[in-house]
């Protein structure tokens, strides 16, 4: 379930309340004055606006309802005015042009208690605080050295997957790469993040439930973000307590790890991770330790299931269109030649692989509908009024599908990308998986590096198939729910050793 989709019981309290806040409905609503003029928009409802318009997989009818109302499209969501951001032009518009107007963030309940009341760098609104803490963390923790820094664990994990998956081909049976790519990420995140690993087993399922609780609530329904005075709704629901009992779960962590880095008996590390970083800082910067778990949230969430869905996306494509899967295979084949070795200094000579990365960014955004926005104040856009405090959505998966930017843009062609400067670090917003402007994802360089090695080594050392009996045309490649947009079923391939 995501944020934009709200469950059955609250439809049923709808006629209930219904005649008892039209009154109140009409006074309060924001959008009555005849002298604005609002983008195109579907007629609301009274009280929940257009949220029963949206669904579980908020991208797609995002996109469905844009391709009547058009690019800029104005809804009301509960009582929240809501911009939906469709288009390549419109984006470049929002995210460049005007991005000082729409760099804020909305305070949605999850994500306010989860970042210790915005004291991280990923949800924190607009302001002196959050500038002065992302400036710190793009130049102490996601810097290009530092990046370069953690390349031994991301060679050091991907070699243990590759070995595990060495020793499944002799029994011919398919492998699980969704799960295995997840354990992977996992992994080389928490290394970064702690300086040790938690393997998945059955001593550590309550930690890898925790984070992917905290996963689903960061994007959880929650009435009183967009109907304040029904609140009270989520406490009867369960919502309010299952996101304390995260939070208090997450908090223990948290701090554990970070008594762990300050044990002065602590063992020297050789290399420092990103806790260290931050510790380090702590003093000069004024971080109290909620700033620093705030942080370490942004690093977890952000880093773990975004790359691995990017791998599986990758895949799949290949699996289904073998004429690509073998071009890229014979360039990493022919560029590695007798190294038997894939190293990070290898990735740059990968141009197809880069250009297979592109394509798969475009058509499988990891995070399709990009964190949402908050205006600043009031503003235009093509003629139109938009509203201080409007909840503002760019739908990447649309911009990575817009006809006026692509030919035959539910293809999958990496050749698309041949002699093309487009290129998806922010500067063009037709490929925005990352987004863009201030707002763009500052583990950019991290996530990338991690998905180029996996891919690399996944198409050097094994070839792939799909399970005898099944046809890869007829290959689920619907998604599943959630902050970020993973294979809805997992991907089973039988890989025989080159």
């Amino acid at each position: 379930m995501t944020w934009l989709s709200f469950p059955p019981p609250f439809i049923l309290l709808v006629p209930i309340l219904f005649l008892a806040t039209l009154i109140i409905f009409k006074r309060s609503n924001p959008f009555s004055s005849s002298s604005l003029n609002l983008p195109p928009r579907p007629p609301p409802l009274p009280i929940i606006g257009n949220l029963h318009q949206v669904g579980v997989l908020s991208h797609n009818s995002l996109w469905s309802l844009s391709k009547t109302y058009g690019p800029l499209m104005h809804l009301r969501l509960g009582s929240v005015p809501t911009l939906v951001v469709s288009s390549a032009k419109l984006a470049r518009e929002v995210m460049k042009h005007q991005d000082l107007n729409f760099c804020s963030r909305p305070s949605f309940v999850s994500q306010k208690r989860l970042s210790y009341n915005f004291s991280d760098i990923g949800f924190a609104p607009y302001g002196e605080y959050w500038k002065e803490k992302r400036k710190v963390c793009m130049v102490e923790l996601f810097c290009p050295k530092r990046i370069e820094s953690f390349g031994f664990i991301r060679e050091e994990e991907v070699a243990r997957m590759i070995e595990s998956i060495s020793k499944s081909c002799s029994y011919f049976k398919p492998i699980n790469l969704s799960d295995m790519l997840l354990t992977l990420t996992s992994n080389i995140i928490y290394r970064a993040a702690f300086g040790k690993s938690y393997k998945k087993g059955a001593e550590n399922s309550d930690f890898y439930k925790v984070f992917e609780d905290a996963q689903a609530l960061l994007v959880a329904f929650f009435i009183a973000d967009f109907i304040p005075w029904l609140g009270w709704i989520d406490k009867l629901t369960g919502q309010q307590a299952w996101l304390e009992k995260n939070f208090f779960d997450l908090d223990a962590f948290y701090d554990q790890v970070i008594d762990e880095h300050l044990d002065p008996k602590r063992p020297r590390q050789e290399h420092e991770d990103f806790l260290d970083g931050l510790i380090q800082v702590q003093k000069d910067l004024n971080l109290t330790r909620d700033h620093i778990k705030g942080v370490l949230m942004n690093i977890i969430i952000a880093g773990t299931d975004t790359s691995a869905a990017t791998v599986v996306w990758a895949m799949s494509e290949l699996i289904r269109n073998p004429g690509i899967m073998k071009t890229v295979q014979d360039e990493v084949r022919r560029v590695i030649g007798s190294k038997k070795k894939v190293e990070e200094s290898d990735l740059a000579q990968l141009q197809y692989l880069k250009l297979v990365l592109k394509e798969t960014f475009r058509l499988h955004p990891p995070v399709p509908l990009l964190l949402p926005r908050e205006t600043i104040r009031h503003c235009m856009i093509n003629g139109y009024d938009i509203l201080p405090k409007t909840l503002v959505f760019v739908n990447a998966a649309a911009t990575g599908r817009d006809p006026e930017c692509w030919k035959n843009p539910d293809e999958f062609m990496p050749e698309r990308f041949v002699d093309s400067e487009v290129d998806y670090k922010g500067q063009h917003f037709e490929l925005i998986p990352f987004g863009a402007g201030r707002r763009i994802c500052p583990g950019i360089l991290f996530g990338t590096a991690v998905v180029e090695l996996t891919m690399a080594n996944l198409l050097y050392y094994f070839n792939w198939e799909f399970p005898s009996g099944m046809n890869t045309q007829n290959m689920d490649m619907s998604e599943a729910p959630g902050i970020t947009t993973s294979k809805k079923t997992d991907l089973l391939l039988v890989a025989t050793k080159l």
